[in-house]
Parts: structure tokens; sequence; C-alpha cells
């Protein structure tokens, strides 16, 4: 099983509230750096950030994430999560929804491929690709 981890910059708390919302997750945990024993490396100053963050989403898969310390932080680029769904208007409102408040990078229209694709950076800086694949693709 392949499990996407994501790293914010002290947004993951409300990346992962959006996600839920959005995509109809349900958030398994939500492990604060306040948590961690109190000798933990890094942890003064950033208490309430997310050491660790796990949502459950329909179809079985996981989402995981957590807030990087500044030092380790690094814009993400070189992949998106994508997300298959059968039904195209569904995948449009959910497109529309992540793409809120984000960037659009290839608006969400039929394809030769698909009923419906499109990609956004969302507004926490994760890229997304959201396809509902045409019959027998």
């Amino acid at each position: 099983m392949l499990n996407p981890y994501l790293f914010y910059q002290d947004t993951c708390e409300a990346a992962f509230n959006f996600y839920a919302k959005v995509l109809g997750g349900k958030i398994d945990a939500m492990m604060r750096v306040s948590d961690a024993p109190p000798d933990t490396p890094g942890a003064v100053g950033r208490e309430k950030t997310i050491m660790h963050a796990r949502m459950s989403l329909p179809g079985g898969s996981v989402l995981m994430g957590s807030d990087a310390p500044p030092e380790h932080f690094h814009k993400p680029q070189g992949f998106s999560i994508s997300i298959t769904l059968t039904d195209a208007a569904e995948a449009e409102r959910k497109f529309n929804a992540l793409a809120d408040g984000g960037t659009v990078t290839m608006p969400f229209s039929k394809t030769f491929w698909a009923k419906g694709f499109g990609m956004c950076v969302d507004k926490f800086g994760i890229p997304w690709m959201v396809n509902c694949p045409a019959e027998g693709m």
C-alpha cells in the first residue's frame, strides 16, 4: 500500500481539516509537538505545530502529514496527489474545492482520456490531479 506523506509550513492542521471536508475523510490522528516527550529535539517554540496527522479517505486510502521544521521544509515539487472518481460532476466539485484559494494549472475539462480532468495547487501548496476516466480507461 502506498500512502502519501505531506509536509507543510505550519499549516498541516488547517490543510487536514480542509481535506476532511472536501474529500470526505476522517482524521484518525492529529498529534502535536506538545504531545511528544519534553526532551524531543526541535520542540521549543513549535509546541502547537503538528508532529503527525493521519486521515482515512473513502475507498481505503490514507493521507498522512506533518508540519516540517523550517530548516527542513521544501516547497512540494515533482509530484501530484491524484484522485480518481467515477462521477464527473463529483470530480469537478472536488477539483473546484481543492483549487479554491490556490492555483489552477489545468482547468477541469473533458479530455480524450477522461470525462473530466484537472490539475491545481491548493492553498497549502500541495499539487493535485483530479481525474474522472472515460469508459474503458
